[in-house]
């Protein structure tokens, strides 16, 4: 009854939304005559993504290379083309793509950009309607225009000019009336993100600029945790929201404008938390969404970091914790979703960690998909597609699969407890558990790291128990548990024997895991965020039998 209230909860509240945005569709198509068009642009953010002359060269010789996909148009507007998936038509239609032209610095280049942005307008300007005017992609490509607006309007007539102001207008009036009809994350704070770059890049009185700039505050308050984290729990928002920051607040003292209250203190705290995911070998850890990072993208976000110092231990209100010693880093999970309205991206991976040494990340999540189907999607966000132990191949937490809701968090863990201490010897121990099993098979799951002072030994302790309320009322039938160490794919593994593998880096690292008194078998894996898309991994396999079994010891320790 609970679980059926708060669909209900959700579902009338979503249907509110879609309701505002088609409202909103429909006054911007009345009230479009009377819309007012600024002269010309004042400034230009800048875009600190990374760039790719290849595909830059690709796009002019009319090939799309996005998402994953190729698409031919040799002569012809890709907009009249039938796209080969939704994520691809995402990108075509955000314009991220043009950070690429800008890489050429060429007539021919911008006359392409130009070309295609007179394409879109032609096709798509007038009805905000269709993937071109969901939230997340309008609001890319608002940032996208104004980042690289130099590329388009240098050497552009006057007629072309004119049109592009012209739907910049119509951008800030169709984001400014559904910023309230859009669920609370990314999204949103992006929107807003927007919001304050075009009150400053186009001529907007004092008064809006400070209206914005507020609203901005607000949404930044309400996402960005107190340790820097943000509220969908995934290390990779947090960067993409800083890379989006960054020129934001750049853009503020270089026009002498007052910047937000809480831009620059927001943008102190996510460093700190940016360097806790951070491995070993400069990626960031995979939980709750997060894929792989480009690592110039990275480098250029923490180019401008002033805060300095040390990762923290622990990041007490996103919930993970860092144990760090000598090269070696591990990262382990001990939270849940904040929200069911922020649940979108959430993972089924508490007590999960990555661990990584050397120049090498050894142990870690399947990550998330960049541009995969719902159900690769699905499947990454599932308990065993990340390092911790699944019960009756289950997750411990449920994903609800709505078209109206999307794929919310619902039900699972509702108390996860941790314990941070120091030995006598300078060891660090990590002690945590998760309730998501108790409700389906009554056990309580227990997980307990330690980490020498040298960083060469990593000791692991997995225990099963039941809640004191439920010893009586189950019985001690057999359940079939799993424990997984998923390992990246640049990892080499060798059996040295029934209870002992070898893992090798690439740079030479090598650390043996072994689990006494166990059988520790080598299976196929998918590895979801490698840059280059979905690609083939390994895995470490323990399988064994609750109540028979609910101790469940591993070590991993370097070699050499």
């Amino acid at each position: 009854m609970a679980e059926r209230r708060t669909r209900l909860s959700l579902a009338l509240m979503e249907a509110r939304r879609r309701l505002g945005r088609r409202m909103a569709s429909l006054c911007m198509s009345i009230g479009r005559a009377s819309q007012g068009v600024p002269e010309r642009l004042i400034v230009a953010p800048t875009d600190l993504r990374a760039v790719d002359p290849f595909i830059a060269e690709e796009i002019l010789a009319g090939r799309f290379p996005l998402a994953g996909r190729l698409l031919e148009v040799e002569n012809d507007s890709p907009f009249l083309q039938h796209l080969p998936s939704k994520a691809f038509a995402e990108r075509l239609h955000a314009f991220s793509w043009m950070r690429h032209m800008r890489a050429l610095k060429t007539a021919k280049a911008r006359n392409q950009t130009r070309a295609i942005i007179s394409s879109w307008l032609a096709i798509h300007g007038h009805h905000t309607s269709g993937i071109a005017w969901e939230p997340h992609v309008t609001t890319e490509r608002v940032i996208a225009w104004l980042s690289h607006s130099p590329v388009v309007l240098n050497g552009a007539e006057a007629s072309f000019y004119r049109r592009f102001m012209k739907s910049l207008a119509f951008h800030r009036r169709y984001l400014r009336k559904i910023s309230t009809c859009v669920g609370e994350g990314e999204v949103k704070l992006r929107i807003h993100i927007a919001l304050a770059m075009m009150s400053l890049a186009m001529p907007s009185s004092a008064k809006l600029v400070l209206k914005d700039g507020q609203k901005l505050d607000r949404e930044l308050e309400r996402q960005v945790l107190a340790d820097g984290g943000h509220i969908s729990r995934n290390p990779r928002t947090a960067l993409e929201i800083l890379l989006d920051l960054l020129p934001l607040r750049q853009t503020y003292i270089n026009l002498g404008q007052d910047v937000p209250t809480k831009l620059i203190p927001t943008i102190d705290r996510i460093y700190p938390a940016l360097r806790f995911f951070r491995h070993q070998d400069g990626d960031l850890a995979l939980f709750n969404g997060a894929t792989a990072t480009p690592a110039a993208e990275l480098l250029a976000a923490l180019r401008y970091d002033e805060t300095g110092g040390k990762p923290f231990k622990a990041l007490p209100h996103s919930h993970f914790h860092r144990l760090a010693a000598g090269e070696t880093t591990i990262i382990v999970d001990t939270g849940k979703a904040h929200r069911l309205d922020v649940s979108q991206t959430a993972h089924a991976g508490c007590l999960s960690f990555e661990m990584s040494a050397g120049r090498s990340r050894f142990i870690v999540n399947a990550g998330m998909p960049r541009f995969a189907n719902r159900s690769y999607r699905l499947m990454a966000r599932s308990t065993a597609a990340h390092s911790t132990i699944t019960l009756g191949e289950t997750s411990s937490s449920r994903i609800l699969q709505s078209n109206l809701l999307g794929p919310l968090i619902l039900d699972g863990i509702e108390e996860v407890t941790a314990e941070r201490w120091e030995d006598s010897y300078g060891n660090d121990w990590l002690k945590a558990s998760h309730d998501g099993y108790v409700r389906p098979f009554g056990w309580v799951h227990r997980r307990e790291i330690g980490l020498a002072a040298k960083g060469n030994k990593i000791k692991g302790h997995d225990h099963f128990f039941r809640p004191e309320d439920q010893i009586e009322q189950r019985h001690d039938e057999s359940l079939a548990a799993t424990a997984r160490f998923h390992i990246h794919p640049s990892i080499l593994l060798t059996q040295l024997h029934e209870d002992t593998v070898m893992l090798e880096g690439a740079d030479g690292e090598t650390w043996l895991f072994s689990a006494p008194g166990q059988s520790v078998d080598i299976e196929d894996d998918i590895f979801f965020a490698d840059v280059t898309g979905i690609c083939p991994s390994q895995q470490l396999v323990i399988e064994f039998t609750l109540p028979q079994t609910t101790d469940l010891r591993w070590m991993l320790k370097k070699q050499g």
